[in-house]
């Protein structure tokens, strides 16, 4: 915390700066009244509600409800709320086309719209709502920037589908597409399940990335207690909705600002929490990403060091059996956290946004999970000993890349590459029956600067899975993974093919290996021949000359650094 007293309030002493400086500065009085404000509304705070309502995306079409239930909270704790829009992507529709590319373009627009209207507006504080996967990184790196009293609200998630007695999510469609294509699943099959894999509003239901991240938040202690996994359709989220403004106002009357909470210390529980739920590959990408925004030294390497230490604890999708909602009802992330915190893993002195302590928070929380359920482990009988985000590097990845290797049988494989400048043409060709086991799929020039924007790439992964072939292909790529990705995959290559990386010069039929026990990603290629393929490279013209994809390859840090485009 900034200052264990009560201080001023930044915005209300601005205004009255403003308004006792006479007649010049009428106006900017005027432009309040004009909305309603009456006097006494000039002594309170001044509280941004970053809602990303939006009807483009089920994650998000569930959330103007819960900034109903924000603004009138922050009205009954005293403060004035002042609602501005940010936008979404939805990774889930705009997997396998072109639209993909926009999704991490996304992460920055979102941050850049909040640090804007919070600055340029002058306020107190601010609450930010959001649901889909870039919602949460862009959102806390706008707040970060910002660095005036904040809290997250996370949407929630969705509620499974359900066909033939089976749970179903985003992930169980684009399975089903590679099952379909093997011949071992019916066009009616397909089609039902397309129909009824999403019920309703909320996020993708599995241990994906929007779950991932919205739980490493609350383990941050930037979102209040068991608020991550609870299910948009559900009344507990839109009363979270409005107990976090409560106390967001509290916060800015004591002046607890986001880098008070996000410091090294945090962002390590984060990621032990990341470790043991089995989240998602893009935490490591975002949270390269929070750490610059927050100027908390963090890279790649930290991820490897806290997963070493952190066993897997819980059962999820993609790898596992159950839904994050099944994860709520076992008791959260706060019975994940207090199961770390006794066994030495996680920082007990961190502040969150409540003014407590980590460990304050977690204080009533049962030391082992309940015995009526199976979706969290007890700390002696983990599921993996160690977590699942290996970071793997070698010629092919000298920078870094990301492995998830839970729920393989052994993630080591040598095999012979298959090379592919686009997704599309590699979908196609596990689609056509032309990629088979043994090989080494590489995916490449859809990195951060080469994409652009750095696509996920769930049509392929999920494609494979639906073939059989998950535990028998291997597949790299200077692009990124969905949440719902799992198998023999290894993304964030870096450098990227565009760059110049080793990627670039990988030829059709040259051996791979990877070794997630050894961390090696590996190229065999000696180290003449690649010397010679180097000098003939040449890079690629860009894809995009104008707008914000320009602008996005024009500016983006490597995926080792977290893409962000301010790494001057």
């Amino acid at each position: 915390m900034s200052d264990d007293k009560v201080i001023p309030i930044r915005a209300v002493n601005e205004r009255s700066a403003h308004i006792t400086q006479g007649k010049a500065r009428a106006p900017n009085r005027s432009m309040y009244y004009a909305m309603g404000y009456q006097e006494a509304d000039f002594a309170k705070p001044m509280v941004g509600v970053a809602n990303g309502h939006s009807t483009i995306t089920p994650c998000n079409s569930g959330l103007q409800k819960l900034a109903d239930a924000a603004i009138e909270g922050i009205e009954e704790a005293g403060g004035n709320a002042q609602v501005f829009g940010t936008p979404t992507i939805s990774d889930g529709m705009a997997m396998g086309t072109e639209g993909m590319k926009y999704s991490l373009v996304s992460r920055e627009v979102i941050s850049d719209c909040i640090e804007t209207c919070v600055q340029g507006q002058w306020m107190d504080g601010v609450l930010v709502i959001g649901g889909c996967d870039k919602n949460m990184p862009g959102g806390l790196m706008g707040m970060l920037r910002a660095n005036v009293p904040a809290i997250y609200v996370y949407g929630g998630t969705i509620l499974p589908g359900r066909y033939q007695g089976k749970d179903l999510n985003i992930v169980s469609v684009f399975e089903a597409v590679g099952e379909n294509a093997a011949g071992k699943l019916s066009d009616h099959d397909l089609h039902e399940i397309e129909r009824r894999a999403i019920p309703g509003t909320g996020s993708c239901g599995g241990m994906y990335t929007a779950n991932t991240m919205s739980s490493a938040f609350e383990a941050l202690g930037i979102s209040l207690p068991y608020s991550s996994t609870m299910a948009n359709p559900h009344d507990e989220k839109k009363n979270s909705a409005k107990e976090s403004a409560r106390v967001l106002v509290e916060a800015i009357r004591r002046n607890i600002r986001p880098r008070d909470i996000v410091t090294r210390k945090s962002i390590e529980n984060a990621v032990a929490v990341i470790m043991a739920i089995g989240g998602s590959t893009n935490a490591v990408l975002h949270f390269l990403a929070i750490a610059h925004a927050a100027e908390v030294e963090w890279t790649i390497d930290d991820f490897e060091r806290v997963r070493q230490r952190t066993p897997v604890l819980c059962d999820l999708k993609p790898s596992g059996q159950y839904l994050a909602v099944d994860l709520h009802q076992a008791g959260g992330i706060p019975q994940v956290m207090k199961i770390l915190l006794n066994a030495g893993l996680l920082h007990g002195d961190c502040l969150t946004i409540s003014g407590q302590t980590i460990a304050e928070v977690l204080q009533g929380v049962p030391d082992t999970p309940r015995a009526d359920q199976h979706v969290i482990r007890h700390i002696d009988q983990p599921l993996y000993a160690k977590g699942h985000l290996a970071i793997l590097k070698g010629n092919l990845s000298p920078e870094g890349a990301v492995a998830k290797i839970t729920g393989l049988k052994n993630p080591v494989i040598t095999g012979p590459a298959r090379v592919f400048d686009d997704e599309q043409s590699a979908l196609q060709a596990i689609l056509d029956g032309k990629i088979v086991a043994g090989d080494v799929m590489v995916l490449r020039y859809l990195g951060p600067k080469g994409g652009p924007g750095m696509p996920e790439m769930l049509a392929p992964t999920g494609a494979l899975i639906g073939a059989g072939l998950g535990e028998s292909v291997g597949l790299i790529t200077d692009g990124r993974f969905s949440g719902g990705t799992w198998g023999m995959v290894v993304g964030h290559v870096a450098p990227e093919a565009a760059a110049g990386g080793t990627i670039a010069l990988v030829h059709e039929g040259d051996l791979i290996t990877i070794d997630a026990h050894q961390l090696v990603l590996e190229l065999k290629v000696s180290e003449d021949e690649l010397a010679q393929r180097r000098a003939a490279w040449q890079a690629p013209a860009p894809r995009y000359r104008r707008g914000v994809q320009a602008k996005f390859a024009f500016n983006a840090a490597s995926a080792s650094k977290g893409a962000v485009l301010d790494n001057y």
